[in-house]
């Protein structure tokens, strides 16, 4: 196991931040409902019965902080997860939880 440790404060302090957006469940479903690939508002909003607005807020909020990407195709706007980063961060957090909890000794 790497022994992972962040170089600055500020590196903590950006950490910190992502992972106290993520702790909002409505921005965490949009992040998981685009790891499928480029969906636009609208379907994201239909699938979370979500208002578009709503949706709209909070891609703007994950868009600044990098965990979503956006690309306009014609009319519409298509967000996916920004990179790869993000899809294998959350998979490995669901492995973690799902896990049987073991006392340590």
């Amino acid at each position: 196991m790497s022994s992972f440790r962040p170089q600055s404060e500020a590196l903590l302090s950006q950490l910190a931040d992502l992972f106290r957006l993520l702790g909002d469940t409505t921005r965490l479903r949009i992040v998981l409902a685009c790891l499928g690939g480029p969906v636009a508002v609208g379907g994201i909003a239909a699938a979370l019965a979500l208002p578009a607005t709503l949706v709209s807020h909070h891609l703007r909020l994950l868009r600044a902080a990098r965990l979503v990407k956006s690309e306009r195709q014609g009319r519409h706007v298509l967000y996916s997860a920004a990179d790869q980063h993000v899809a294998h961060m959350l998979r490995d957090m669901v492995e973690h939880i799902a896990e049987p909890h073991q006392e340590s000794a």
